[in-house]
């Protein structure tokens, strides 16, 4: 006889990743990250997020250029499947909750 707990459900688990809207897709990101995404929210609870914020390390001075590739980006992992039914997708700058927790858990207390 086996028996299982909650967290040996894989839909209990979650994962989340994401991508910089920095420019188009390629055959990188397809072999790299987007298989498994496609392959893992149907396993799991999983999150991907276009993390514009990071962009903006490397495109601060083109802002208007990420923000149009947020659409081109999404556009890219529903067509190759990744499924709004089965994964939350969300734009990282649309959620102040995260900026805010950046805040509280990298704040320098030693001063």
């Amino acid at each position: 006889m086996t028996t299982s707990s909650p967290s040996a459900d894989s839909k209990t688990r979650r994962i989340m990743s994401g991508m910089r809207p920095t420019g188009r897709l390629h055959i990188g990101h397809y072999y790299g990250a987007l298989l498994n995404w496609v392959a893992f929210q149907s396993r799991y609870e999983a999150y991907y997020s276009v993390v514009d914020w990071h962009a903006l390390t490397t495109k601060y001075a083109n802002s208007k250029e990420v923000k149009k590739q947020i659409w081109e980006i999404v556009l890219d992992w529903l067509c190759m499947g990744i499924d709004p039914e089965q994964s939350t997708i969300y734009v990282q700058s649309a959620i102040p909750e995260i900026a805010e927790l950046h805040l509280l858990l990298f704040d320098d207390h030693s001063s």
